[in-house]
């Protein structure tokens, strides 16, 4: 049986020689995609330090050879879910780190292969990708729309290799993709490797579940909203934490449900937290 292949596209984001900076509109070129469809499980000797957050235990980064920590973190779906009260950061701010002073440091670039199982366009994926991670990049001056803003996450491209979640130790990319997530209700994970005594943010990756969950480009019903998820996600890769406490309206709330799409605009806490880090 001959594998079908899929029309994905490869961005190129442009950035101005000025400071600060946000990406320009990303300018494509054709390329094939093939399905990832790598199943996630959450290892068993991965243990559970905070409310849908898996510590993954100490490796080292191949790219400098120092020790770094891994964190797999979980979305899931809110009436799935036993919603707990559990406060991700201060009780008087909507906004939490995943590690303390945790950020990235050095920007480097992430690949993402967009074929799915749901029928989301891959020019789609990459475009929304893409924008999401502006959203926060723009937020990161503690403003936005003002034009300004910190480069976070770099470029992206699309690929038509396989990609693999790292859970035991970091490859170098960063790296997005669909496939199965085996975990009750999960809708989407991120994981990410950091460095703890320089406080330095090195790898992350996300896989979104295309077999549990349907999904839409506008909000459908009975449909996860992927620009709703994806700018959530995103949020992790530049180092929040998810909150578990009243702040139900800012993006990083830890839960989703079907249909949701509020959390595509980053709210006051949102905003806060990312010019905090940044």
């Amino acid at each position: 049986m001959v594998p079908k292949v899929i029309t994905a596209y490869v961005m190129i984001s442009l950035f101005l020689s000025v400071t600060p900076i946000l990406a320009a509109p990303p300018v494509f070129v054709t390329a094939t995609v093939t399905p990832s469809g790598k199943t996630v499980v959450i290892p068993e000797r991965a243990a559970e330090v905070a409310p849908n957050v898996f510590d993954l235990g100490v490796a080292v980064d191949l790219a400098t050879g120092e020790q770094v920590e891994g964190r797999l973190i979980v979305h899931r779906r809110a009436t799935q879910a036993q919603e707990r009260a559990v406060s991700s950061g201060a009780k008087n701010q909507c906004y939490g780190f995943i590690v303390r002073n945790t950020k990235w440091r050095v920007v480097e670039p992430w690949m993402v292969n967009p074929a799915n199982t749901r029928g989301l366009g891959n020019i789609f994926v990459a475009d929304t990708l893409s924008a999401s991670i502006a959203k926060w990049e723009d937020a990161a001056d503690g403003m936005v729309d003002n034009g300004l803003g910190v480069n976070i996450l770099g470029n992206g491209t699309a690929t038509s290799s396989a990609l693999i979640a790292d859970t035991v130790a970091p490859d170098g990319q960063n790296e997005v993709y669909f496939a199965n997530v085996v975990d009750a209700n999960a809708i989407a994970v991120t994981i990410v490797w950091y460095n703890r005594f320089t406080k330095t943010l090195v790898e992350w990756d996300q896989v979104y579940d295309d077999v549990s969950y349907d999904w839409s480009a506008i909000g459908g019903a009975g449909k996860m909203d992927f620009d709703n998820i994806a700018t959530h996600e995103l949020g992790h890769a530049i180092g929040l934490a998810d909150l578990y406490n009243s702040c139900t309206e800012e993006t990083m709330y830890g839960y989703a449900d079907y249909g949701e799409i509020k959390k595509r605009t980053l709210n006051a806490g949102d905003i806060a937290g990312a010019n905090a880090l940044y």
